[in-house]
């Protein structure tokens, strides 16, 4: 109908008819409805499945489940672990090996000696808690705190020198001089259990041998200033003198947190999952 106008005033030329039927061509193409037809399908096309990103995001969830189910199963090796060393430490006492080789294997195993305390070499470990009972998983008293006393012990039947961990004192009592009566002269003969070298977390001061002060069970430092073996055993209650340090401050027991890691994991996998159907499996129509 346009050209039909133009054509009754002026002869058109050539060139502008193809633009001007170009024009419309593209026009029909398009037009606001078929571009919305032509998407939609896309869409409804790109909707259909799971895409790439949907499929990652699934990983979240079951990863944590993953990781939760490992964590109950790790909690399962810990308890059987504590009952172990439990059952371990209310065995009969033995004589302490010659070949010190052997000591790796006697974590918690209660062991006899006899010797002589050299207290001029004494050194602290703490600060601690001060066990109230003769069991070995006994609860803490609390307002007590003060300190492990850990002396050189030179056994009798042998040429070396062992270190002993004879109890808890509190803490105004570091001063030798304020406890002279439980200073044990002379040679003994003292049960406990033994211990092997605790490592250093990020949380614990480093030690002090200069201050005699010891913040973990630092074996390999406190032999090599006090000259002795790194091997220690833990005094027990029957070891306590009037006066002295407190014996059975041993705890038979592992650090267990398993329990929370399994409730973090498990709700972080719920949470996820939950959010992965609600995003990405809800979207997708029933087959």
């Amino acid at each position: 109908m346009l050209l039909a106008v133009f054509s009754r005033k002026r002869p058109i030329n050539a060139k502008v008819c193809q633009c001007i039927e170009s024009f419309h061509g593209t026009h029909r193409r398009n037009r606001p409805d078929r571009l919305f037809s032509t998407s939609y399908a896309q869409a409804q096309n790109s909707k259909d499945k799971v895409g790439p990103m949907g499929w990652f995001l699934l990983a979240m969830p079951v990863t944590a489940f993953a990781l939760g189910t490992w964590q109950v199963k790790r909690r399962e090796w810990k308890l059987k672990l504590i009952e172990e060393l439990s059952e371990r430490s209310r065995r009969n006492p033995v004589e302490l090996p010659a070949d010190f080789n052997e000591i790796e294997n006697l974590e918690y195993c209660p062991l006899r000696v006899r010797g002589t305390f050299d207290h001029s070499k004494e050194v602290f470990l703490g600060p601690r808690s001060l066990l109230t009972s003769e069991e070995t998983s006994s609860a803490l008293m609390p307002g007590k705190s003060g300190v492990l006393v850990v002396t050189p012990f030179k056994l009798a039947d042998r040429d070396e020198t062992i270190l002993v961990q004879r109890g808890w004192i509190p803490s105004n009592k570091k001063n030798p001089q304020t406890r002279m009566e439980g200073q044990v002269e002379g040679e003994i003969e003292l049960t406990g259990l033994m211990r092997t070298n605790e490592q250093r977390t990020a949380f614990i001061p480093r030690s002090q041998p200069a201050h005699r002060m010891y913040y973990f069970r630092d074996l390999d430092t406190m032999s090599r200033e006090l000259g002795t073996e790194p091997i220690m055993i833990d005094a027990n209650a029957s070891s306590t003198v009037s006066g002295g340090p407190i014996g059975g401050q041993t705890r038979v027991t592992l650090r267990n947190e398993h329990f929370s890691y399994i409730l973090t994991w498990y709700s972080l996998s719920a949470f996820t999952g939950y959010m992965w159907y609600r995003n990405v499996i809800k979207k997708v129509p029933l087959l």
